[in-house]
Parts: structure tokens; sequence; C-alpha cells
């Protein structure tokens, strides 16, 4: 016998009651169709009611909110493996078919059986007390004399009771088989979800290339002007005053993005969340990077949100390489292009032998790919390149 029989057993049991509420409403109206009394329904009708109530209990499925109920049912009684479907706004018609399908198997099986059971288990009990009886007993009109006719009897019951056992184990194992394929998610409840994962997966990975290169920025900056103001700090005052104060800045910023990213990921509301830096910005970046930065910049107004946001970052984790792996001037172009944005960023002294980039260049190419753009990264006359063009629409 397996050991989650009798759970199974009263998923099949709880079946019955539900389906109760329908057999008294249909005796009810059959009694009161027949001019009979309830007591004087029989069980010809009550089969007869039964088969009537089982389309009503299929249109109910359809809108009843049951389908939460019998997915806890099928995995706490059942032991069936149920994927626990999304949640969803409004209910596919597709998903209230398979639910209502359900319902009306669950109950349709689980009111055969426990009538079964309320029947068969009585009759069993009252068979194996016959052998005992010192009188005889009537049994469906045949007088049961004691001796082996009241053993007869006896072992009538436990083939009774066995047989009961059996379609219980049968039904069990057929409902648990057809739980995970009616109560778990719709095949568009499962694009929903993978569509839903790919969105947050997206979102994550954007938020991670951000926080590389907003947190590394200033970091880069960080480290730079803590050293002019470590060379200074004694000669200069002001100077190295100017250079902490661009630290504290640096950090805020720093400090800023980061609870940001944190406050997305804990999935707060967007009215939380910090607006995201564009190429508006861009003077603040340069001030704030403390580095001298010969700039180009022409009108920028005209680039779209997207494109705006992406190439800020672009040039933050170009900036961050040039003060990194460079020394001496950086030169800045900005402009748009031919219906492109075009970014170029240039230390003409590399001071990290061999540098490729790392992840900061791997983060470039990973924003200009999915702009449809190009990109270009390496090393140009002694010192560091960073060239990108990004097209304004996506059709171009």
């Amino acid at each position: 016998m397996r050991r989650d029989l009798f759970r199974r057993w009263a998923c099949l049991i709880l079946g019955g009651a539900l389906l109760m509420p329908y057999m008294m409403a249909g005796v009810l109206l059959s009694s009161s169709v027949s001019g009979g009394r309830i007591d004087d329904v029989l069980m010809p009708i009550q089969l007869g009611v039964y088969v009537a109530v089982l389309p009503v209990v299929a249109v109910t499925g359809l809108f009843l909110p049951v389908r939460a109920l019998e997915v806890n049912a099928a995995q706490g009684l059942l032991g069936a493996t149920v994927e626990t479907p999304p949640r969803q706004a409004r209910r596919s018609w597709q998903e209230r078919r398979r639910t209502a399908a359900w319902f009306t198997v669950h109950l349709a099986v689980g009111g055969l059986l426990s009538g079964a059971t309320l029947a068969i288990v009585p009759f069993t009990l009252f068979t194996l007390a016959l052998p005992f009886s010192a009188a005889g007993r009537q049994m469906f009109g045949f007088h049961v004399q004691p001796g082996w006719q009241a053993v007869l009897w006896a072992l009538v019951g436990l083939a009774t009771l066995a047989a009961l056992v059996a379609a219980v184990a049968g039904a069990g194992a057929l409902l648990a088989r057809l739980a995970p394929v009616l109560l778990g998610p719709t095949p568009a409840e499962r694009l929903a979800a993978a569509e839903e994962q790919a969105r947050v997966l997206a979102e994550r990975n954007r938020l991670a290339r951000d926080l590389h290169d907003s947190v590394g920025h200033a970091l880069s900056v960080v480290t730079l002007q803590a050293a002019a103001a470590g060379r200074v700090i004694d000669r200069d005052p002001g100077t190295a005053k100017s250079a902490l104060a661009a630290i504290e800045q640096a950090a805020r910023t720093a400090l800023e993005d980061l609870d940001h990213v944190l406050g997305v990921l804990r999935e707060a509301g967007p009215s939380t969340r910090k607006p995201a830096a564009t190429l508006a910005d861009l003077q603040d970046l340069v001030r704030g990077s403390g580095a001298e930065v010969e700039q180009e910049v022409g009108d920028l107004s005209g680039v779209p949100a997207a494109v705006s946001r992406e190439g800020y970052r672009i040039v933050q984790e170009a900036l961050t390489n040039a003060i990194k792996h460079g020394q001496g001037t950086v030169r800045l172009a900005a402009a748009v292009l031919d219906g492109e944005l075009a970014l170029e960023v240039t230390n003409r002294t590399a001071t990290t032998p061999g540098y490729s980039g790392g992840r900061g260049v791997a983060g470039m190419r990973e924003r200009v790919r999915l702009l449809r753009g190009e990109l270009e990264a390496g090393p140009v006359e002694g010192g560091w390149r960073v060239a990108a063009r990004l097209p304004l629409r996506s059709g171009t």
C-alpha cells in the first residue's frame, strides 16, 4: 500500500464534498418536479442527478476561482508536482477550460468514490461482525445464518473493501497524472512567464552594466584625485581641497547609483527610482572626473532618450578607462552626424601596456550592439581610443 494512499483518498473525499452542494440542489429540483419528498428519491434518480449536475460543475468551473484551491489539493494531497502558474491580471479562456476540466474530473471521480466509501466501509465492518453474532442477520433480503455463511459474507465484505482501495489508488494515480497537465501553466502563461523572465534578466544585465560603469568611474576618480591631493596638500592646500571635494562628489554619486540599483532589484516602485543620466549630464561627468579633458561637443538635444542614456554610459566607461590606464589630456568628441550619434574618447598616452579593455569594453560592446551601432576600441599612437556610432533611429 502506498504511503500517500490515504492522502489521495482524502483528496477524493474533498471532491465529493465539493460535489455535495450540486447534488443537493439537483435532488431538491428533481423532488420538486416529481412531487415527492426528498427521502423518497430513489437511487436511479440520484444517479441521474449525478450525471445531470456534471455539466453544471463544468460551467461553474469556468468562472469560480478554484484553481488555487485545486493546485494546493493536488500538491498537498495527491503528491503531484504542479508548477505554480504565474499570476495574471485576467484569466485566459484556455486556462478557464483546463481548470474546468480538472474541476469536473475531480468532483466526478471524488463523488463516486466518496459515496462508495460511505457505503462500503460500514458494509465491510458489518460483514466482519457477522461471524461473531449468535443470531442470524438480514443482508440485502437474505437471512445470514451464523457459521460458514457468515464467514462467506465477511470475505465478500473484505473483497469489496479491497476493490474500493484499488479503485481509490487507481483514481488517485490518474488525478496525480492529470494535475500537472490541467492545473499547470498554459502555453500562453509559459510564454508570458518566459518573456517576463527575459525582461527581468535584460533589466538586471543593464543594471549590472550601469553599476560597473558608474561605480568604476567613481573609484577611478577617487583614486586620481586622492593621489593628486596627496602630492599637493602641503604646498597647495587649495588644489588639495578641490580634489577632496571631487572625491566627495564622486563617492556620493556612486552611492546614489548603488542605492538606485538595489532599489530596482528589490522591486521598488517607479517613483523611487533615480532618473537615468543622459548626455545632458555630460558636463557634470567631465567636471567630476577630475581629468583634463578637451571637449568637442555638438548639439545633442535631438538625441532620443534611449540612445542618450546608453551614449552617456559609453562615454563614462571610456573616460574611466582613460583615467585608469592613461595619463595626460583626454580628448572627448560627441556630435550628431548623418543620423548617428558619434562618440570618441582618446587619451594620448597609455600607462598600462597590453591593456585590452576588460569588462568595461565588453559592456560598451553590449550597449552598442543593442542599439545596432558600431564600436571601435583599441590602442592608437601610444594611447587608447574608443569610438562609437549609434543610430538615432532603430530603422537606420
